[in-house]
């Protein structure tokens, strides 16, 4: 009989931005994040009022294996993105 093994879900991160609208030019900031799965080892640089940069740079490093999969603009001044663990 052949043995079955689960397949393994994927790790995905929602990050949800805002600017300051009375700096234009202020940096991307998270308001929000949800974490589906593993965040590690960058889930530190995922948390409220956090550098949207700083999350990316941690997340994107290419031994961890995130990728951007989605992201769009809500306005002028907010957003959101999603993230996926491709491995």
């Amino acid at each position: 009989m052949a043995r079955t093994r689960a397949v393994r879900q994927p790790d995905l991160i929602l990050i949800s931005w805002s600017r300051n609208p009375l700096m234009p030019g202020s940096p991307r900031r998270i308001t929000a994040s949800r974490v589906i799965g593993s965040a590690q080892p960058c889930r530190f640089a995922i948390q409220p009022n956090g550098l949207v940069k700083n999350a990316l740079a941690c997340l994107l490093d290419h031994d961890i294996g995130f990728k951007v999969v989605f992201q769009r603009r809500t306005s002028t001044i907010s957003g959101y993105m999603l993230l996926q663990r491709i491995r």
